[in-house]
């Protein structure tokens, strides 16, 4: 256990509470969070985890402004569902990204675990764009990642990081029924029976 896993705990355990509350300041806990587990998960030589810390920076800001600016008339974003054709887009390129970083890690690195890593890092890179959006749907891609990072970290001797993103499983199926319950008593507000 190094001090980059236990700041990446600390820093992602918080960042995840704010996202099931809907809270704006998941974003900047977030980008320290990204830094911390860049660092580790190079030295883990988990390669395609690394770079998605990466991305997920850029994700976080634009996130973070769209949130704020991304409803109708620059307003703040609320919590809906993605469109079918928007949902099916983005199953599609949780594939397209997965064969890509997959193929990348077995040309140009020495991973041991190239296709795990990459298809956790193409459902979170998705996963995030989608919360980007304040797509209820993106809760789905990430209980779907944590149920293989989990594992994975394990194998790695990653402990700590394992046990948080248990914590964080956990906390994608309580944000996935919050996030519903918040979107229905909006639809009920905005529709109130007659």
């Amino acid at each position: 256990m190094t001090w980059t896993e236990i700041a990446g705990f600390v820093t992602g355990a918080l960042c995840v509470w704010l996202v099931v509350k809907r809270n704006i300041w998941n974003f900047p806990v977030g980008i320290a969070n990204y830094i911390f587990f860049f660092v580790l998960f190079i030295g883990a030589g988990l390669y395609a985890d690394a770079g998605l810390q990466v991305v997920y920076f850029g994700l976080a800001l634009y996130g973070w402004y769209s949130w704020l600016r991304g409803g109708e008339d620059h307003t703040a974003l609320k919590v809906h569902n993605p469109t079918l054709p928007q949902f099916l887009a983005c199953l599609a390129a949780v594939g397209a990204i997965w064969a890509a970083i997959q193929f990348g890690l077995h040309r140009y690195t020495d991973s041991t675990v190239a296709g795990w890593d990459a298809i956790t890092t193409a459902l979170s890179l998705v996963a995030q764009f989608m919360l980007s959006r304040k797509w209820i749907a993106n809760w789905w891609l990430w209980i779907a990642a944590d149920l293989i990072y989990i594992p994975l970290y394990a194998v790695k001797g990653l402990w700590l990081t394992a046990g948080l993103y248990g914590i964080f499983l956990t906390m994608c199926i309580v944000g996935l029924m919050e996030w519903r319950t918040a979107r229905a008593k909006m639809l009920a507000a905005e529709n109130p029976a007659t």
